[in-house]
């Protein structure tokens, strides 16, 4: 069966950059989920005003409607799964296997990280994608605050034997 490794948490958190490298060093595509937002969506949230699942639903259809035009085994999406509402329209609309590795760091990293670079994601809206956060339970958990090569490598071991 094919997969889809999904490299998910909140703004700031690395989910683009860890996805890209695992995906990189493995020879997987790579998707970056942010590349999906309907513009009305990236307003709103360049406005200040945290999406819902409504909002969220449009997002999941145009990266499921990408995903299901790869052919190869595996991907790497990188994509913040905040809800059970987005994880379950991921799983159960999708002909691929997802895993969740749901990357964790504390506030105040996520607050610097978001500071320091160019996103339409606002830092002031990091509280309400902290209070969103819902990982499954079968996610697997890595600790963010850790160099990116250490990540990738935890990964890849937690993935062994799962795609």
């Amino acid at each position: 069966m094919k997969s889809l490794i999904v490299i998910m948490g909140v703004s700031g958190v690395g989910k683009t950059t860890v996805g890209r490298a695992l995906a990189t060093g493995k020879g997987w595509p790579f998707i970056e989920g942010d590349d999906h937002h309907p513009a009305a969506n990236i307003q709103k949230m360049k406005s200040g005003i945290p999406l819902d699942d409504a909002d969220r639903l449009p997002w999941v259809a145009s990266i499921l409607d990408y995903v299901t035009t790869l052919e190869d085994d595996v991907a790497v999406l990188a994509c913040s799964a905040l809800t059970p509402v987005v994880q379950e329209a991921l799983r159960s609309t999708n002909a691929r296997r997802v895993i969740y590795c749901c990357l964790v760091a504390d506030a105040p990293t996520l607050s610097r990280r978001m500071q320091t670079r160019s996103h339409f994601m606002p830092p002031a809206l990091l509280t309400s994608q902290l209070d969103a956060l819902s990982a499954p339970e079968d996610a697997l958990k890595f600790d963010a605050h850790q160099a990116v090569e250490t990540l990738v490598g935890e990964i890849e071991s937690a993935l062994e034997g799962l795609y």
